[in-house]
């Protein structure tokens, strides 16, 4: 007996909570949602097409298999599949050999599959003051941890911690609202 077909409008978290009933259909309609984001992600941090490709499958396949973990009280569907590609991102640059690029390099244009998620989220960025926006390129585009950022820039690790927390308050409410924080 086949299962009935998932309707078009079924919100991301039921996807999810069908994807950890086994329903493959679920992954399927949750990557045709969001893996144009996750490429345009993933291309941004990593510059190789071929390796963008492997992590944004190994992305969806964690999401598969841990889709009974998802709590939608702690984050909404797509926060969380964003979460996974992010960290399978740093573990891809981590594993890399050390490269030094410039920030400049690391901060150019890339194209987007959707263009206007890549300008909220440049918008977002570029609402922050410059010490802000350094840190969120160097943790986010760049793969360093909270320890290896306080190096870089000389701050307590504390330090880091909050004012990344703090470019993140800010990057939400600018997204929320449309506009600066």
């Amino acid at each position: 007996m086949s299962q009935p077909s998932l309707h078009p409008d079924l919100p991301d978290e039921a996807l999810i909570q069908a994807m950890a009933q086994g329903r493959e259909d679920a992954l399927q309609e949750l990557h045709r949602r969001h893996a144009r984001l996750l490429y345009s992600l993933g291309h941004r941090m990593l510059r190789q097409t071929d390796d963008v490709e492997s992590c944004v499958q190994d992305a969806f396949m964690n999401a598969w298999r841990h889709a009974a973990r998802f709590d939608a009280r702690r984050a909404a569907a797509k926060t969380w599949l964003v979460s996974i590609a992010h960290h399978r991102f740093l573990q891809e640059l981590r594993d890399r050999p050390d490269t030094n690029l410039e920030i400049e390099e690391w901060d150019a244009p890339t194209s987007a599959a959707d263009p206007a998620d890549r300008i909220m989220a440049e918008r977002a960025v570029q609402g922050l003051d410059g010490s802000q926006r350094e840190l969120v390129e160097l943790a986010y585009y760049r793969g360093y941890s909270h320890s290896e950022l306080a190096v870089i820039t000389g701050l307590p690790v504390g330090t880091v911690k909050s004012r990344l927390r703090a470019a993140l308050d800010r990057m939400r409410a600018h997204l929320n609202t449309g506009g600066p924080a």
